[in-house]
């Protein structure tokens, strides 16, 4: 019996289609993974779909009664509930009273807890593994119990629907692997649930049915191995075949034998309580081209964040030969490393030309003129819209001019943190020749991380595969695809 069913459900955030005509529906003792790059809109669909956000349009059906338009508490009481990607207890109480309250009837002439509701908070507890943290408040927790603290309050409601957000991030393998036993549990007892998490692999070997999500939209339906040897599926994840990427031959003027320009020797790094990379030992050479590939949420953003002194951790990272820790982000950048964030962080209401100066802030007058011309040389959209404010400009040329503005910095080291995201397939070739010519004319060194398997290969010397923030593999790029290429997913 169809439990839950979601149809023609949209959303614009100003011209953004962050959803777009999206359905599913999911069974009764059934578990729907929905999956799909970052940015795709799977956590926006959770929120739609528990009225949370407000949708411009489309149909939540549950056991058949329209919900779309009721307030979330109505859903709620309706049978359907969520747990979100980020723990938010109660701090004051105690683990059994945030169940307690969460068992409480929606009524205000109800002030004390009765015996009956502290035995359900009880058996709720030791459903999913709380027993011996009852009297303990959440900041004492680890972050496992913080999440099962979480599921707990969203069992509490007997849910017939239940929404999972990232239930997976921040988990060890061993934690991991205790969730996915309790949602197998709850499975059976005839709960539908509709799972989105960046672990394919969890995913995969957990639910019944995929769907996959890009660009706001389904893209394929169907088991979890269909989806993970689906070309289209693969292709929005990790870009075209791994065949059509011919890896470039290393530099010949890169000698893996001198001491590296960078080294990171991270033992670990937290998230609060959720430790987000372990064990990572990275290095790069002067006039190499490194990428740090992997699926979202594997650790790589969190990676090129530790290196520039913007996180803390344990270990050491070197940049000739000088530590980095402790270092504030300023000075890091001083040494000579440039950052094209993910978030591009431009100064939207200043313009390009403006926007560019200020990357060669640290230049004299004349150094500054002659950068920005080789600047504009790299990119002539950017000398087109010199005097354009940033915000006027497409996704690709803010990308371009993100890229510009860290060049004008003259780094020795150029860091680019998925710099193909959003982006159509033409300007992801342009963004591509530059770093083409940069690598043939220049010799600059250059840290990729990204998603974008074919974009990587076509650049890259060497290969980083990060897993969950742990590194699965490193080596030469030609060898990537024969090694490890086709089993990703």
């Amino acid at each position: 019996m169809t439990t839950l069913e979601v149809a023609g459900l949209s959303k614009h955030f100003g011209g953004l289609q962050a959803v777009d005509h999206m359905a599913f529906s999911v069974d009764s003792g059934e578990i729907l993974g929905l999956i799909g790059p970052n940015g795709s809109g799977k956590s926006t669909t959770l929120t739609l779909t528990m009225g949370i956000t407000r949708a411009d349009s489309g149909s939540v059906k549950l056991d058949g009664r329209e919900i779309a338009r009721l307030p979330t508490h109505e859903i709620t009481k309706a049978g359907m509930t969520m747990v979100f990607q980020h723990s938010r207890p109660l701090r004051r109480q105690t683990v059994l009273e945030n169940i307690q309250l969460a068992l409480l009837p929606d009524t205000f002439f109800q002030w004390r807890i009765s015996a009956k509701t502290n035995e359900q908070a009880r058996e709720v507890a030791h459903r999913v593994g709380l027993d011996h943290v009852l009297h303990q408040r959440p900041a004492s927790l680890p972050f496992a119990d913080l999440r099962r603290l979480e599921v707990a309050k969203a069992l509490a409601s007997n849910p017939k629907v239940l929404l999972l957000d990232e239930p997976f991030a921040g988990l060890a393998p061993r934690e991991t692997s205790e969730f996915s036993t309790l949602f197998l549990s709850m499975r059976d007892a005839g709960c539908a649930i509709v799972l989105v998490d960046h672990n394919v692999k969890a995913v995969a070997e957990l639910v019944d049915r995929i769907s996959v999500m890009h660009a706001g939209q389904k893209i394929f339906e169907g088991s979890p191995s269909d989806a993970t040897q689906n070309a289209r599926v693969k292709e929005v994840y990790f870009g075209k075949s791994l065949e059509t990427a011919q890896p470039r031959q290393a530099s010949a003027t890169t000698d893996l034998a001198r001491k590296p320009l960078l080294q990171a020797h991270i033992t670990s790094m937290h998230y609060g309580k959720s430790e987000a990379l372990r064990n990572i030992e990275l290095d790069v050479h002067e006039g190499e081209f490194v990428s740090v590939i992997g699926l979202n949420g594997a650790g790589k953003t969190t990676l090129f964040n530790s290196i520039l002194g913007f996180v803390n951790y344990t270990g050491d990272v070197r940049f000739h030969d000088q530590t980095l820790k402790a270092r504030q982000p300023s000075a890091i950048a001083s040494l000579g490393i440039a950052l094209c964030p993910e978030t591009r962080e431009l100064f939207s209401y200043m313009s390009v030309r403006e926007n560019l100066e200020l990357g060669g802030h640290a230049l004299d007058a004349a150094a500054r003129v002659r950068q920005l011309g080789w600047v504009y040389g790299l990119f002539p959209i950017l000398r087109e819209r010199a005097g354009q404010s940033a915000h006027t400009l497409s996704g690709g040329e803010q990308q371009m001019l993100t890229i510009g503005r860290a060049l004008m910095q003259k780094p020795h080291l150029l860091m680019l943190d998925e710099p193909t995201l959003g982006l159509a397939p033409k300007v992801i070739e342009d963004i591509s020749s530059v770093l083409t010519r940069l690598q043939q004319e220049s010799g600059l060194t250059v840290l990729l991380a990204e998603q974008n398997l074919t974009f990587s290969l076509k650049h890259s010397d060497r290969i980083y595969l990060l897993e969950t923030g742990s590194l699965r593999w490193n080596g030469p790029a030609e060898r990537f695809a024969a090694e490890v290429g086709q089993d990703l997913l």
